[in-house]
């Protein structure tokens, strides 16, 4: 089913990056698993250790910047971890080693299988670039450029606010709106007059905090209901549903 959005209307496309253009979403899950469950079983403190599952990384980690999802998840158990800093060793059992040890994860099977953009994401791109408007990435993740870079689409876009930058620049992550608001500005666009896309929760909710002209919410697992509760006036299954009859 196709959606209609008057893109002309809008100064600037904003999209967030894992699983919304790319599949990445799907790798970091398996690392953030990964390295919870590692933590979990060897962890001897107090807190729960149950294993950790698809439902924690929704409830507490996607969409986050790292860290926040490494304290949020930890807060949820009722385990106490030094914050740390970010050049802990990944080995740390700190906030920050956590997160780093997910980030190598991450990398190690980037890097191995590399990354497939979605095909209607990619419609969408040119659909777009037809039209002549603007794009960015805002991105939780501070691997978003090499993403981007792997799956050819690096010079879509006019800027990348990955994790990285909103962290030199001290942005707030996600669910503040600020990264989206600060990427809306570097593209001489006015929030109210830009489209946000995310498939996270969180995301969505930045998007409505930043009172957005429009955020679309791409239902990659979160669900319908939950995206349109945070705020998004639009779900899709896939970007496709946004590229006109006949525009693809």
């Amino acid at each position: 089913m196709t959606r209609t959005v008057t893109w002309q209307d809008y100064d600037a496309v904003l999209f967030d990056l894992d699983g919304v253009i790319t599949p990445t979403a799907e790798v970091h899950m398996r690392a953030w698993s990964d390295m919870f469950n590692a933590f979990l079983a060897s962890w001897e403190g107090d807190g729960d250790t149950s294993p950790y599952s698809d439902a924690d990384y929704f409830a507490h980690v996607d969409g986050k910047p790292r860290y926040d999802g490494v304290r949020d998840f930890l807060s949820s158990r009722g385990i106490g971890l030094p914050e740390g800093g970010p050049d802990d060793a990944p080995d740390a059992d700190t906030v920050c080693g956590l997160g780093n040890r997910k980030n190598d994860a991450f990398n190690v099977v980037l890097a191995r299988d590399g990354v497939q953009a979605y095909p209607g994401s990619v419609l969408l791109l040119d659909h777009l670039d037809r039209l002549g408007v603007p794009m960015g990435v805002v991105s939780s993740s501070a691997n978003a450029p090499a993403v981007l870079e792997a799956a050819g689409l690096l010079d879509r876009f006019r800027t990348v606010v990955s994790g990285r930058v909103a962290a030199e620049l001290g942005l707030a992550g996600k669910p503040a709106p600020d990264t989206f608001l600060h990427a809306a500005a570097e593209l001489d666009g006015r929030a109210e007059r830009s489209v946000v896309l995310e498939d996270a929760v969180s995301g969505v909710r930045a998007g409505a905090a930043g009172h957005f002209g429009l955020v679309v919410g791409v239902d990659r697992g979160a669900g319908d209901a939950a995206l349109r509760e945070a705020g998004a006036g639009v779900v899709v299954a896939d970007l496709a549903e946004l590229v006109p009859d006949g525009a693809a």
